[in-house]
Formats: C-alpha cells, sequence, structure tokens
C-alpha cells in the first residue's frame, strides 16, 4: 500500500530536465544505451553513465539485465543523484506480459528505496518502441506505485513526452482515485 506521504503528480516534458532523487530509466538489458528514454538520459548524462552500466556488465549483469528487474547507477550530468534502469517487457498481443511491465515499476521502487531517494521520476516504462498500448501501460503504472510506494519516497513524478501520454496517465490516475 502506498505511504501516506508518497504523492503521485504528472508532468508533460522530458525526463532528463527533472530535478529529483531518482530518474528511472527504460533501458534495454544490456543497459549500453539505445534510443527513446534509454538514449535520451545516455546522452544527457554523459559518459559516465555508460561507464557504470558497462561495469555492472563486467561483474553482476553479464548477461544483461533481465526483463522487469532494476539497478542503480550514477546520473552523471542530470540534475538527479541515481539512474534507475530497469528493462520493460515488449508488448505481446498473445502473452499477458502485464506483471512483467508491473515489476519494473515494483522493483525501481525497492532500489530508489533503499537509496534514500524522496523523489523519483519515471517514464512511460515499455510504451514507445516495445508497443505496449499507452492506456493499459498507464493503468499498471499508477495501480503498481499505488500498491507500492514506500517511505522515503515521498514524490513518483510521472513524466510524459507528449500530450497524449500525458492524458492517459490523467485519466488512469483520476480512475483509480
Amino acid at each position: 500500500m502506498m505511504s501516506p506521504m508518497t504523492v503521485i503528480t504528472l508532468v508533460r516534458g522530458s525526463i532528463t530536465d527533472q530535478q529529483v532523487d531518482a530518474i528511472v530509466n527504460a533501458a534495454n538489458s544490456s543497459l549500453l544505451g539505445g534510443g527513446g528514454v534509454d538514449g535520451a538520459i545516455h546522452r544527457q548524462g554523459g559518459p559516465e553513465i555508460l561507464d557504470a552500466c558497462r561495469a555492472l556488465r563486467a561483474s553482476h549483469y553479464g548477461k544483461g539485465l533481465p526483463t522487469g528487474q532494476a539497478v542503480a547507477t550514477t546520473a552523471g550530468k542530470l540534475d538527479a543523484q541515481w539512474v534507475i534502469h530497469t528493462v520493460g517487457p515488449v508488448w505481446s498481443g498473445r502473452d499477458d506480459r502485464s506483471a512483467l511491465l508491473a515489476s519494473c515499476y515494483r522493483e525501481a521502487l525497492k532500489v530508489a528505496a533503499g537509496l534514500g531517494a524522496k523523489t523519483v521520476a519515471f517514464p512511460a516504462v515499455s510504451t514507445g518502441i516495445f508497443g505496449w498500448p499507452m492506456d493499459d501501460g498507464a493503468r499498471i503504472a499508477i495501480r503498481t506505485v499505488k500498491e507500492s510506494a514506500t517511505a522515503p519516497v515521498e514524490e513518483v513524478r510521472f513524466v510524459l513526452f507528449d500530450e497524449y501520454a500525458f492524458g492517459e496517465f490523467a485519466e488512469a490516475l483520476a480512475a483509480q482515485g
């Protein structure tokens, strides 16, 4: 259950512009950068993030970060202390992968809490090139954060890149009270 002190806010813009303790990256399993949110975070954060990801690959995650898991690195030049990388599932019309998507949010919040982060910015995980329908992705994200957020996390901020995503998250937030 969400801590009574945890507030969910929605922001339209770029996640790389957020001033928070932790920025969540919708990473690919290689942890070595990519497109979309992942590419933007690596570009804005600079080489320190890539260096930290390479160190993770050389030690704990030789085969890459598994889908639904999360791990933290430095935030480099971003206005945050940490980047929490999580690998979302690719959407499938045949297989229900919603538990894996929920796990991304839950595990990222666990990592954030373990770091002592009070403010956490999330993108809409898996809704870009991984093809997850925005309305369903928003519903899963909001529900999971409401069920999972705990102290010391005081604010979970969903940073949505366009009006469509913002509208879908606003509807999901209103529907879930």
